[in-house]
């Protein structure tokens, strides 16, 4: 579950979106780190917010949670959160529990969106660095 998050906020044109990218495994440990970080990243007016999820191994019950948290958090806020992946397991996922058209699925990073990210590795849940 190491090297879970991979975070930035990179300013676009007019309006910010906040890049952030999620590795390894989305899960009971990771869940309440990643829930805190993106709780702060949506807690302002209309967030805009990438979630990079394509080097994300493995997804449970808990991950899927942290994503409709945050969906429901930025909707409430009118923002925009797109969801990044190019998983097929991840598609079957969200597909299977009937989340798939709740979310905005994108194949690749967004036109215009820098993927360029900050580090900020999780071990166990615990953050160990942050840039």
């Amino acid at each position: 579950m190491s090297d879970i998050l991979d975070r930035s906020a990179q300013p676009l044109q007019e309006r910010t979106a906040q890049v952030v990218t999620l590795r390894g495994e989305l899960d009971v440990f990771a869940a309440p780190a990643l829930r805190a970080r993106l709780d702060m990243l949506s807690a302002g007016p209309c967030p805009d917010l990438v979630l990079d999820l394509r080097p994300v191994s493995f997804i449970d019950c808990s991950g899927l949670g942290v994503l409709c948290r945050v969906r429901n958090r930025v909707s409430a806020r009118q923002g925009r959160l797109r969801l990044v992946t190019d998983s097929t397991s991840l598609r079957r996922v969200l597909r299977y529990t009937g989340m798939a058209g709740v979310f905005e699925l994108l194949p690749g990073m967004p036109v215009g969106v820098d993927g360029r990210t900050a580090v900020d590795a999780l071990d166990g849940g615990a953050p160990i660095a942050s840039r």
